[in-house]
């Protein structure tokens, strides 16, 4: 039921702003005006967004380019993408957790069933966005922006397919989890 209304409060908020702010101290007021969801504040905090669980990536149907998940399979956190432009199928996923050892015990994602057909659209017309995923990002000019955090110790209990973006560091870096350990990215 938490599911449902927090979905409901994102859907409404996403068709009524266009603009969606999680976690932050001054909520509705985006970091600028091409930002479509964002999490926390600038200054950073102690938590991350959790990518959806998948038992495989090769079984995400109808997967667009852009989709971030968690692999369960291989404990990897994973990217899709495409070779052509303007593609509307993923062609390939690239491991964000590439030199990130393998976790020794599997996380075993909820086991409370999940309405596949669930979805929350930001900034897009639900008459006319057909992407699949379980919250889609519809604006043509807008991003997301991940949580902010100081260093990825200050998150105590990260989980598996967890990400965040660590601004305490030179170069700034993404950090995502694998269960196990985090893996930085500086550039792609």
């Amino acid at each position: 039921m938490k599911t449902y209304i927090v979905s409901l409060v994102i859907l409404i908020s996403g068709i009524s702003f266009g603009q969606v702010t999680i976690g932050k101290s001054s909520p509705y007021t985006p970091a600028n005006a091409t930002v479509s969801l964002e999490f926390g504040n600038a200054s950073g905090g102690a938590r991350g967004i959790v990518l959806p669980w998948v038992t495989a990536a090769a079984n995400v149907a109808s997967a667009v380019p852009g989709t971030l998940i968690f692999d369960s399979n291989d404990q990897k956190v994973k990217f899709g993408t495409s070779t052509t432009a303007n593609a509307t199928t993923v062609a390939s996923w690239t491991d964000l957790s590439a030199g990130a050892y393998t976790p020794t015990t599997a996380n075993v994602p909820d086991a409370n069933a999940e309405n596949s057909a669930a979805k929350t659209l930001i900034g897009g017309n639900p008459a006319t966005d057909t992407t699949p995923g379980i919250l889609v990002l519809g604006d043509a000019n807008k991003a997301m922006v991940l949580p902010r955090v100081n260093s990825y110790t200050d998150i105590v209990n990260p989980t598996a397919g967890m990400m965040v973006y660590v601004t305490g560091t030179t170069p700034q870096q993404l950090a995502v989890y694998n269960g196990r350990e985090w893996s930085f990215w500086t550039k792609p």
